[in-house]
C-alpha cells in the first residue's frame, strides 16, 4: 500500500496550487479536483498479484515519503528493464507518482505507452490512472466512462475505494455535488480505518468548496437524506458567508441545532465551538460619516456598504443591535459627535473618514468606546488605546506590487510617479518593500499630473537619452551621418507606474513609442477608474484591487449588481462600498480583540490583518487588462519558493489519445517621502 503521509499530502497541495497559479484559470479547478482524488488513494497499486524486489521496495518507500518525482523515475527505470505485464504495471505506478508530483506532461507520455489491458488488476490500475488523468485535463465524462464498468464489478475494497473517490470527484467537476456527496458517503462502507474515514470526509468537504453556490442551494433543497442535506447546507453557509463574521458564527449554532452529531463536526474545528466561545457583538454601533458636502458621496457609499453587511447578517445577530448614523458635517465637531454617540449608547464607533477629523478625534485624552477610523493617522501622531485605523491607501497597493513582481522573479524596476505628496509616498512605500525583498530600483522619475507628453520622463527612465547622447558623441567623432536606432537599457525587468486611467493610457502608449512597450507594467487600482471608457490602451497592465471589484468571492458575488441597481450614482464608488462592508465585519473582530490582535479576515477589499500599531492592512487580489477589461490573475502561493519551477508549457491543452488493445494483444531613505 503506497499512501503518502498527511504532512506530505499537505505539501503537495501547496505545490499543486502553485502550479495552478502559473497555468490558465481553466486548469485550476480541474487539477484541484483530480488532486483531491489522488490524495485519497487508499488502494495498493503494487498489488499482491505481482512480485516486487528490493528496487521496487525502494520506489515504494520514496512514494510513501513524498518523493514523487524520484519514485516515478525509479518505477519507470524498472519498467525499462521489464517486459509484458510487469512493464505495464511498473509504468502505471510511475504514472500515479507523476500525477502526485503534478507533472502532467510525463504522466501523459507514460500512460500513452500502455495499451489498455484485457482484464484483471492491471485493467483496474490502468482505468483508474486514465480516469485520474482525464479529470486532470477537465474531461469528467471520459473519466466516468472509464470508471463505470468497474463500478459494476466485484472489486477488492482497496480498489473499490479508489474507483469511488475518482467517480465522486468527476461528479464534482461536472457540477453535480449531490451525486458526489452520495458517493463519498457510500465510500465509507469500504473503509475500516478511522483515519481513512476522517480523510474521506475532509476530501468531501474540500470538493464542496469548489462547488457553485447556486447549485448547492438548489440541491440542498431537494435531497431527503438528512446527512447529505447537512453537508450541502453547511457548504451553502460557508460559501455565502466566507466562513467569517456574524453570519458564519451564528449560522454554525443554527446548523448544529439542526444536524446534531453530523460527521462534518469532526472536519471543521470551528463547528466544535461552544456558544459562549463565539464572538460577542456591540449592541449599538455609531457611524460618523460625511453625508453632505464635498465628501457626501464617499460617506454615503461607505454607509450603504456598512448597512448592506449589517442587513445580510442581521438574522444571526441579537435583534436589539442598532446602527446609528451621524453626519459629521452637521456643524458639530467630530469630538462632540463622538461624545453624543457614546451618550446615545454606542459601544463601538466607526469613522470618521476625513484625515483631519481622524486626527482631531485621536487627540482626545480618553476614548471610552473603541474606534475604527476610516483613514490613517499621520505617521507622527500615535493612536490612543482602542483606536484602530482602516484605509484604502495606495501605499499598501504599491507594496503589493513590489511583492508581486518579486514573486514573479522580476527584480530590477524603474518607477514613474506623479510629482506630488501622494506620488512621493507611493514611491517610498514601493521602494521600502521592493528593496527589502532584494529588488533593485534602477531609476525613478516624477511627472506632472496634468501633463499630456511624458517623453522627457520616459526617455530618462529607460535610458533612451543616454543612447541619444552616445549617438551624438559618435557622430561628432566620425564627422558624418550614421544609421541610428535608439536603444533603451536592457537590464529593466518592469515598470511600476502610479497613475490614474487617463494618464495611464497616455503613458502606456508613449512607452511603446519609446521602445519600451515590451516591458511589463505594474500599477495600482488608481489606474482602473470604472468610468465606462475603453481600457484597450491599458492592455497587459497589472494592478491590485479589492476582490469586490475584480474577483468577488461567492458570499459577495451578487452585491455589486444589487448596489448598482439601487445606487447607480455610486457605480464608481464600489471600493468604498466594499470598505463599508468590511468595516462592519471588522467591528466584531476588533470588539473581541485580545492584546490588539485578530485573525486574518477574508474581506471584500482583500485579506485583512491588523498590525501592532492598530492599522488594518490588506492583501489584495490582482487583475490584468485584457481586451480593455480587467481579468483576475491567480494568486501566487506564498510557499512557492519551496518547490521546483513548473512552467505552463509543461501542460498541453490537447487531450491524450489512449491506446486500445489490438486484436492480437495480450534602503528607502534615498527616495522622497521615505522615513
Amino acid at each position: 500500500m503506497i499512501v503518502p503521509t498527511a504532512s506530505v499530502l499537505s505539501r503537495r497541495f501547496v505545490h499543486f496550487q502553485r502550479v495552478s497559479s502559473r497555468s490558465s484559470a481553466r486548469h485550476v479547478a480541474q487539477r484541484i479536483a483530480v488532486l483531491l482524488a489522488i490524495a485519497i488513494y487508499v488502494s495498493a497499486c503494487a498489488t499482491s498479484g505481482f512480485g516486487g524486489g528490493q528496487s521496487e521496495r525502494r520506489a515504494a518507500t520514496l512514494a510513501r515519503n513524498g518523493d514523487f518525482d524520484d519514485a516515478a523515475s525509479a518505477y519507470i527505470g524498472l519498467a525499462a528493464t521489464s517486459s509484458g505485464a510487469e512493464r505495464d504495471r511498473l509504468t502505471l505506478l510511475a504514472v500515479e507518482q507523476w500525477l502526485f508530483a503534478g507533472d502532467g506532461r510525463r504522466s501523459r507520455s507514460a500512460l500513452s505507452q500502455v495499451v489498455k489491458p484485457a482484464g484483471g488488476e492491471l485493467l483496474w490500475l490502468w482505468s483508474a490512472d486514465a480516469a485520474a488523468f482525464a479529470l486532470w485535463e477537465g474531461r469528467p465524462d471520459q473519466a466516468l466512462s472509464l470508471l463505470q464498468p468497474l463500478s459494476r464489478q466485484p472489486l477488492p475494497a482497496v480498489h473499490r475505494a479508489r474507483v469511488e473517490a475518482l467517480r465522486a470527484d468527476a461528479w464534482f467537476q461536472k457540477g453535480e455535488p449531490l451525486r458526489a456527496v452520495d458517493l463519498y458517503m457510500q465510500r465509507e462502507n469500504w473503509l475500516s480505518d478511522p483515519v481513512l474515514i476522517q480523510e474521506n470526509r475532509e476530501r468531501l468537504w474540500a470538493g464542496l468548496q469548489l462547488a457553485d453556490l447556486k447549485t448547492l442551494r438548489n440541491v440542498a433543497g431537494i435531497t431527503h437524506d438528512p446527512t447529505v442535506r447537512g453537508w450541502l447546507s453547511l457548504a451553502v453557509l460557508a460559501k455565502s458567508t466566507g466562513q467569517k463574521g456574524i453570519g458564519w458564527g451564528n449560522g454554525i449554532l443554527r446548523w448544529q441545532a439542526s444536524y446534531a452529531g453530523h460527521p462534518a463536526t469532526d472536519v471543521l474545528p470551528d463547528l466544535s465551538l461552544s456558544e459562549d466561545s463565539l464572538l460577542n457583538y456591540p449592541r449599538q454601533i455609531a457611524l460618523l460619516l460625511p453625508l453632505s458636502g464635498d465628501s457626501g458621496a464617499a460617506g454615503n457609499a461607505l454607509k450603504n456598504g456598512f448597512l448592506g453587511a449589517y442587513y445580510s447578517a442581521v438574522g444571526g445577530v441579537d435583534q436589539e443591535q442598532q446602527v446609528r448614523v451621524y453626519d459629521v458635517h452637521d456643524g458639530e465637531g467630530v469630538s462632540d459627535l463622538y461624545s453624543q454617540a457614546v451618550l446615545d449608547g454606542a459601544e463601538f464607533v466607526v469613522g470618521p473618514l476625513l484625515r483631519r477629523n481622524v486626527s482631531a478625534l485621536a487627540t482626545e485624552l480618553l476614548l471610552p468606546v473603541p474606534v475604527l477610523s476610516l483613514n490613517y493617522l499621520p505617521e507622527n501622531l500615535p493612536p490612543p488605546p482602542g483606536f484602530y485605523q482602516f484605509a484604502l491607501t495606495p501605499e499598501d497597493e504599491a507594496a503589493s506590487a513590489a511583492r508581486r513582481a518579486i514573486d514573479e522573479e522580476r527584480v530590477r524596476a524603474v518607477v514613474l510617479v506623479p510629482a506630488n505628496e501622494r506620488g512621493r509616498r507611493v514611491l517610498a512605500s514601493f521602494a521600502t518593500e521592493f528593496e527589502g525583498l532584494a529588488g533593485t530600483i534602477l531609476n525613478y522619475q516624477f511627472y506632472e499630473p496634468d501633463a499630456q507628453d511624458f517623453s522627457f520622463e520616459i526617455e530618462n527612465l529607460v535610458g533612451l537619452s543616454d543612447s541619444v547622447q552616445r549617438y551624438r558623441r559618435l557622430k561628432a567623432n566620425i564627422g558624418g551621418p550614421l544609421q541610428f536606432d535608439p536603444r533603451r537599457r536592457q537590464d529593466i525587468d518592469f515598470v511600476f507606474l502610479y497613475a490614474n486611467a487617463p494618464t495611464g493610457r497616455l503613458v502606456k502608449s508613449q512607452l511603446k513609442f519609446h521602445y519600451a512597450g515590451d516591458l511589463p507594467v505594474y500599477s495600482t487600482s488608481f489606474i482602473y477608474s470604472m468610468d465606462g471608457r475603453s481600457n484597450t490602451d491599458l492592455n497587459d497592465v497589472m494592478f491590485p484591487d479589492a476582490p469586490w471589484v475584480i474577483a468577488p468571492p461567492a458570499w459577495i458575488a451578487d452585491y455589486r449588481g444589487l448596489y448598482d441597481k439601487y445606487w447607480p450614482d455610486e457605480r464608481r464608488l464600489g471600493r468604498l462600498q466594499a470598505m463599508g462592508y468590511d468595516a462592519y465585519h471588522l467591528v466584531g473582530e476588533l470588539f473581541n480583540a485580545r492584546e490588539s490582535s485578530i485573525e486574518d479576515l477574508m474581506g471584500a477589499t482583500g485579506r485583512l490583518f491588523l498590525s501592532a500599531d492598530g492599522r488594518v492592512h490588506r492583501k489584495l487580489a490582482w487583475a490584468q487588462f485584457k481586451r480593455g477589461q480587467p481579468v483576475p490573475l491567480p494568486e501566487i502561493n506564498e510557499y512557492q519558493d519551496k518547490f521546483e519551477n513548473l512552467e505552463p508549457d509543461d501542460f498541453d491543452d490537447e487531450p491524450m489519445e489512449l491506446q486500445q488493445p489490438s486484436p492480437d494483444a495480450a534602503s528607502p531613505s534615498r527616495y522622497p517621502g521615505g522615513s
